[in-house]
């Protein structure tokens, strides 16, 4: 397996460098392919990759979360909608079967309808495998543009807060919210990192602290219920997450356990950022009522010997963050502010226009607003 590195340029200067992961990738093979991905339900014990070779296995590791993060599904969602158009499914069936394979992440939603609109043009499976492949290129390069926006927005942040896994294993590129990270720390900005444990899969600890040890960046793991002392004790200087989905008017539904730590960065005045390509943005919601929430199964909350494993649970996989909490919403276009309702339809629309994709202002956090004075400890 060949990784790809990642260099974050400033000026004339060239920093440390970033390695890079695929933990998800089309795989060629004879007159079909598979989709090769890492299995992470192994980590951090094992780095194992897996091949997937129909639309079933490809839903089930969307499920199990073998594969998971916002980005990393809505290729996958591609590639299995191909999957299942090759084995005779019709484009109907095959979209609605890969697509509820997890409701929140429209991310998913997206990858299967572009796959879907490229397959219906010619009947042709490739098509669609084609459309994945163009999701993975489109993600590498969005991830480099959250993370050198974000950088520059967070420069003055040497202490970031961040929730689950938004990085290498979650995308095909740097990551979203551990994409700005991991560019602060290529171009040799100070970058120190507090990771939550994050509930109950642990994604947090098994995840995000594996990945940034490697690339040799500084993380201290927490459990979720001592982030906001972290916040209130003055240790954090910004908050840092991604998004599994936001609602045209700013709400953001990301990893349970998000709300309440953009409640305590608002009560103790730090800065709370949600990282995200304009994938996330769902069109057909209005706000927080619009966003499903996915459920999971109460075997994951009563995963200690000698509990009573009949005990009713409540087991969210999200919750919804409401705009009022959010600083602002880095993407590959900017930083945006509020109000959310002008800024992200502003951003909408730029998006559609090839020109202004290339606008440096449309790009230029600065210009969006001005850069905020960090929060120091007492």
């Amino acid at each position: 397996m060949t990784d790809s590195v990642f260099t974050a340029v400033q000026s004339d200067h060239s920093y440390r460098s970033i390695t890079t992961m695929r933990s998800v990738q089309w795989v060629e093979r004879g007159v079909g392919g598979v989709l090769r991905i890492i299995d992470q339900r192994r980590l951090p014990q094992t780095l194992q990759y897996c091949e997937l070779e129909d639309a079933d296995a490809v839903v089930d590791a969307i499920r199990a979360l073998a594969i998971r993060g916002a980005n990393s599904i809505g290729a996958a969602g591609a590639f299995g909608f191909a999957f299942a158009v090759r084995d005779g499914l019709s484009a109907n069936q095959a979209s609605d079967m890969v697509a509820q394979a997890r409701p929140t992440a429209v991310t998913l939603r997206h990858g299967v309808q572009r796959a879907f609109r490229r397959y219906v043009e010619h009947a042709d499976w490739r098509d669609a495998v084609r459309a994945g492949q163009d999701i993975i290129r489109a993600d590498v390069e969005e991830c480099r543009l959250i993370g050198e926006i974000g950088a520059r927005e967070l420069a003055n942040a040497t202490t970031i807060l961040t929730h689950c896994n938004t990085g290498i294993l979650a995308t095909a590129g740097i990551g979203t919210a551990l994409g700005v990270v991991y560019t602060k720390h290529a171009q040799g900005q100070p970058v120190r990192v507090y990771a939550t444990e994050t509930r109950p899969l642990r994604q947090g600890l098994r995840l995000t602290t594996w990945e940034l040890e490697r690339q040799g960046v500084s993380v201290t793991a927490l459990v979720d219920g001592a982030a906001p002392a972290a916040l209130h004790r003055g240790l954090i200087d910004a908050v840092v997450v991604g998004a599994d989905r936001i609602a045209l008017n700013g709400d953001t539904a990301n990893k349970i356990g998000t709300y309440g730590l953009a409640v305590a960065a608002h009560s103790n005045h730090v800065p709370f950022y949600v990282a995200a390509p304009l994938s996330a943005i769902d069109a057909t919601a209005q706000n927080e009522h619009d966003i499903p929430i996915e459920s999971r199964a109460g075997a994951e909350v009563l995963d200690v010997p000698g509990v009573n494993q009949q005990l009713k649970t409540w087991n969210p996989a999200f919750d919804v963050t409401p705009s009022g909490l959010i600083s602002g919403i880095i993407t590959p276009h900017g930083v945006l502010r509020p109000p959310f309702e002008r800024s992200i339809a502003d951003v909408i629309s730029l998006a559609g226009d090839a020109d202004a994709q290339e606008s440096q202002v449309s790009r230029d956090p600065v210009k969006a607003g001005s850069r905020f004075v960090p929060r120091k400890a007492e």
